[in-house]
């Protein structure tokens, strides 16, 4: 018996192959893992050199190079029962996902008791905090930069009027709104964030808080500040300016200014909210009037001072309402 030829419609047809495009990057790159990966990598480094940067134009040798004798007192001590291996950071370890079992010092659950100390800690120690602002902005900027003078000026004035000022720690506008409130006899407080590298505090903090957990220290940021002051900065200045907003909007906070110095520097950013996503639809007209853009130091503290009234009438109706 002779077999059936196969037919057109009875051969099974070859798929085709489709060659699938590839995303690209903000820069015009093929999004590859291995692209996304060097761009990890590029990131990370760009940032300790930013950070590292900003000590060396303060005329200090940054923390990873300084070489440290022998201190007298209380010596740092590496609690190596939560860590792997340096520089692994704690916040990273947290936000991986678990990939086998391990002992109880390495979970989860052990993590969370770590975080309710470092709030306890964040909290005792910032309590006394009754008038704060936050002064966020590049850590790559000099001494000798407009807006490292400005930043110093702005909290310098609102020292001088009785505000506790609050940064990162670090070099740059950070040091700068630090040495103005201590030039100003006010109150110098640095919340300083476990990174992948040693960065160090600036010589202007009087009171310094180590965090390992961002929003740990986020959470102090807002809740013992009145106002942010956002210099130009990155991206971490970005998230900081973005949080704030979204608190606002969503009603979480009150009387809030968050002022926004350098008018240059933000103009492009502004407009894109306006001419995209405004114009969208995605935010509202008002949400644009909850930044406050200005050049002058003056403007910029009266800005905090004038909101100080009203934050207060709210906070006492509420704690009334109670």
């Amino acid at each position: 018996m002779k077999k059936k030829k196969a037919t057109a419609a009875t051969t099974p047809a070859t798929p085709k192959k489709v060659r699938v495009k590839l995303p690209r990057t903000a820069s015009g790159k093929k999004a590859d893992p291995e692209r996304l990966a060097t761009a990890e990598e590029e990131a990370r480094e760009g940032t300790r050199e930013r950070t590292e940067e900003g000590h060396r134009m303060a005329g200090r040798h940054p923390p990873s190079i300084e070489r440290r004798g022998r201190q007298a007192g209380a010596t740092r001590k590496i609690d190596d029962s939560i860590r792997s291996y340096t520089p692994v950071t704690e916040d990273e370890k947290l936000l991986q996902q678990p990939s086998s079992p391990a002992d109880f010092t390495r979970t989860d659950p052990w993590r969370v008791l770590r975080i309710m100390g470092e709030f306890i800690e964040g909290f005792d120690t910032l309590a006394s905090v009754e008038r704060g602002v936050t002064i966020f902005g590049s850590a790559r900027t000099s001494p000798e930069d407009p807006m490292y003078k400005a930043a110093e000026e702005v909290a310098r004035l609102l020292a001088e009027a009785g505000f506790a000022i609050i940064t990162g720690a670090g070099p740059g506008i950070m040091e700068a709104a630090n040495k103005g409130a201590h030039i100003g006899g006010g109150r110098s407080i640095g919340c300083n964030i476990e990174l992948p590298f040693e960065q160090g505090a600036n010589p202007y903090v009087d009171t310094l808080v180590n965090f390992r957990y961002f929003f740990v220290r986020k959470t102090m940021f807002i809740k013992y500040s009145s106002a942010f002051i956002i210099f130009p900065g990155g991206f971490g200045t970005l998230d900081e300016l973005f949080e704030a907003i979204t608190l606002i909007q969503t009603g979480k906070i009150y009387q809030f200014p968050v002022i926004l110095f350098g008018r240059h520097y933000w103009a492009g950013l502004l407009r894109w909210l306006q001419s995209r996503v405004l114009a969208e639809r995605k935010i509202s007209p008002g949400d644009i009037d909850l930044m406050i853009l200005t050049d002058d130091p003056v403007e910029a503290a009266q800005a905090v001072i004038n909101a100080l009234e009203p934050q207060q009438s709210h906070a006492k109706a509420r704690a009334g309402g109670v």
